[in-house]
């Protein structure tokens, strides 16, 4: 498989699975989902954590060689502080904690959400998400399989809270599926600007790869980890270590396999 059709492949995969899985979550009763989605949120977190640590940020070092690690590290610091701003004017819609508590605690802040602007900062978020996806393929296969599989794990949560934050608007089941799915879908062209914008530059990669670490590391810093510090009772924090745990060792284990 040539490294274009690897992308626009894993950017369609990593959009449309997400949307089906939270459609299918959706299903569920709100019991179920309030048990399920927690764990996902904490398994999640351990996948974006280990991808950007132990994947990409490697792979950007090793990429970008002893002289320019300076650079790299540069590009990590505008990484975050670019996430920062953009979800500061919410262009950039992560809202995956609050996704878990979506209809519960925060309803009469959500009634004010338009879902268009849920469907636009979401669609600059997948659109994002397909241009990592495509610096990752572009440095090594294994590599974007990984990056694909984090993003996945971290799309699933905020897929179900746009799902929910849609309903909630007044759009019906399938009109909301449907522009999930469309939504999910500028991924593939982020990912084909990913591939024309880096390919005949392939001296940015160690600075586009140290970009989606940024990525993964703010959602979970930022978006994640304080969520999970808002349930502080003993079981539910003894189950929040294992499934980081899971998704971190899942991520290392992937790592060694593929390689």
């Amino acid at each position: 498989m040539d490294t274009l059709t690897a992308i626009l492949l894993f950017t369609a995969l990593s959009g449309v699975l997400s949307a089906l899985i939270a459609g299918a979550l959706l299903l569920l009763s709100a019991e179920r989902r309030d048990r399920i989605l927690p764990h996902s949120v904490s398994f999640a977190t351990g996948t974006l954590l280990a991808t950007a640590l132990l994947a990409l940020i490697p792979h950007a070092l090793t990429e970008a060689g002893p002289l320019n690690v300076y650079g790299v590290g540069v590009a990590l610091l505008c990484g975050i502080a670019l996430f920062f701003v953009l979800e500061k004017f919410l262009l950039w819609r992560h809202c995956h904690t609050e996704a878990v508590e979506t209809a519960h605690t925060h309803e009469h802040h959500r009634r004010e959400v338009s879902g268009w602007l849920i469907m636009v900062g979401d669609s600059l978020h997948n659109f994002i998400d397909g241009v990592l996806i495509a610096a990752a393929f572009l440095t090594d296969f294994h590599l974007g399989m990984v990056t694909t599989f984090a993003i996945l794990a971290h799309e699933i949560p905020q897929e179900v809270g746009n799902f929910a934050l849609l309903l909630y608007g007044g759009f019906s089941r399938l009109r909301a599926f449907t522009w999930n799915v469309l939504s999910s879908l500028t991924a593939v062209l982020g990912g084909l600007v990913g591939w024309y914008a880096l390919r005949d530059a392939m001296t940015l990669l160690p600075y586009a790869l140290s970009i989606a670490a940024a990525t993964l590391l703010y959602v979970a810093v930022a978006d994640l980890i304080p969520g999970l510090h808002k349930r502080t009772d003993l079981r539910a924090s003894a189950f929040q270590v294992l499934w980081i745990g899971a998704g971190i060792g899942l991520i290392i284990l992937a790592e060694s396999q593929l390689h």
